[in-house]
């Protein structure tokens, strides 16, 4: 499980910010949850606050790990984002650093990077609750913790300076670096597209989570039946095949078809582009839920409210939640505007208060993210309405005056171009 994540110098995220998920209020989660983070953290916050830019940052970690040995071959240097809106960050490094939870030990992974080089890098155990160093890199430079192995070493040979030893050590499965690589690998990052894709979406999903992702499309009232991964073999092509997804060896085409209960309980087959944004949304990240909580890993999902109404991400926030459905400690970081994920859903609370965080930018456009338990609230107190009469601030502050003058002036602008 991830325990924290730190980042320093990403977009919007100038000074070190710091999402805890270890529990300040043990006593709110589920009397047979024996995790050790919080499963679900919610980010709220306005518009342009720097939700997305905390997530972004997470998964842009995750790209680092798993891409940079294979960036290395163009020699671009590393690919990033600092802060943007003063004069020195861009020539400062971007940190970044996981804690984590794996199978009783826990692992610390850091990173700082700036545009041609890592600049420190490092990792660590804790057997028995103990620190243990594997390697801590400077530049080019290497220390190996006692325990370091004569094939661990050997990778550091002949790095390049823009790949973190991480990627290459952990990709070659050795000891010490293996775990916390693959946590990184079965992480599930999931943004909004103005388009859901059939094709993302079909290479994801197969024959034996099939059955489940057609119960949840049942479970949720969309009207489809069924959802079915067909597959078309190349001798079978007419020119033309719905939404196809071609396979590596190029032979196959697979798309998903959505069987839709209509007149008299005929079904009828409807393919993935044709359906609601909402019930694309859905399938998109059911698949990626299922996914997750089957490995214990962890999804990353900004804007979950995005096309989906309340209840379902209710339900899908509920799936993490509740240890019957996430018996592997799976974990679900999301951001999102809907405020009513603070307050009690068809009699539930979606959140309790370790969940919850929010986001706001200072005066200089720089991001702070802070947790609902900076204001001590109450178990009883009701988290959405106090949200929204600012009591935790992270609401936008409307002019309402400039609104409706920026609104009027527009609609005069219109009236004299009309008249011409």
């Amino acid at each position: 499980m991830l325990l924290s994540f730190r980042v320093t110098n990403h977009r919007s995220l100038r000074e070190e910010q710091q999402l805890l998920l270890t529990p300040t209020y043990p006593d709110d989660r589920a009397d047979d949850a024996d995790w050790e983070a919080v499963p679900v953290a919610g980010i709220f916050g306005a518009n342009a606050s720097g939700k997305t830019n905390v997530l972004d940052a997470l998964v842009s970690m995750r790209a680092l790990v798993l891409g940079s040995l294979r960036d290395s071959e163009s020699r671009i240097g590393i690919h990033r984002h600092p802060f943007s809106l003063d004069t020195t960050s861009t020539d400062t490094p971007s940190t970044y650093v996981v804690d984590l939870l794996i199978r009783g030990v826990r692992y610390t992974y850091g990173v700082s990077v700036d545009d041609s080089h890592v600049t420190e890098e490092w990792l660590h155990t804790y057997p028995h609750k103990r620190k243990r160093e594997i390697f801590h890199r400077v530049d080019d430079k290497f220390n190996w913790g006692d325990t370091a192995s004569t094939q661990l070493r050997k990778y550091a040979d002949d790095l390049e300076s823009n790949v973190l030893f991480l990627s290459v050590a952990g990709r070659f499965k050795v000891r010490d670096t293996r775990v916390p690589f693959e946590w990184f690998v079965k992480a599930r990052p999931h943004k909004p597209f103005f388009r859901f894709s059939g094709d993302r979406t079909s290479n994801r999903i197969d024959n034996r989570n099939l059955d489940r992702i057609s119960a949840l499309l049942r479970a949720a009232d969309t009207g489809i039946d069924a959802i079915e991964l067909i597959e078309e073999r190349a001798e079978d092509w007419s020119g033309q095949s719905p939404n196809p997804s071609v396979t590596e060896d190029g032979a196959r085409r697979r798309f998903l078809q959505l069987q839709h209960r209509g007149e008299e309980g005929a079904l009828f087959p409807l393919l993935f582009r044709d359906q609601s944004f909402g019930t694309q949304a859905l399938t998109e990240i059911g698949v990626l839920a299922l996914d997750v909580l089957a490995a214990g890993s962890i999804l990353i999902v900004d804007e979950i409210d995005r096309s989906m109404h309340t209840f379902l991400t209710a339900q899908i926030i509920g799936l993490f939640r509740d240890p019957e459905t996430n018996p592997n400690g799976a974990q679900l970081i999301f951001s999102s505007h809907d405020s009513a994920l603070l307050g009690r859903i068809q009699g539930v609370e979606v959140l309790d208060r370790d969940h919850v965080w929010f986001t706001e930018k200072d005066e200089c456009g720089a991001t702070e993210l802070f947790p609902i338990s900076a204001f001590k609230p109450r178990k009883e107190d009701n988290l959405e309405r106090r949200y929204l009469s600012g009591r935790y601030g992270a609401v936008p502050i409307i002019k309402d005056e400039l609104f409706a003058a920026a609104l009027s002036a527009r609609e005069n602008t219109d009236d004299a171009t009309s008249a011409k």
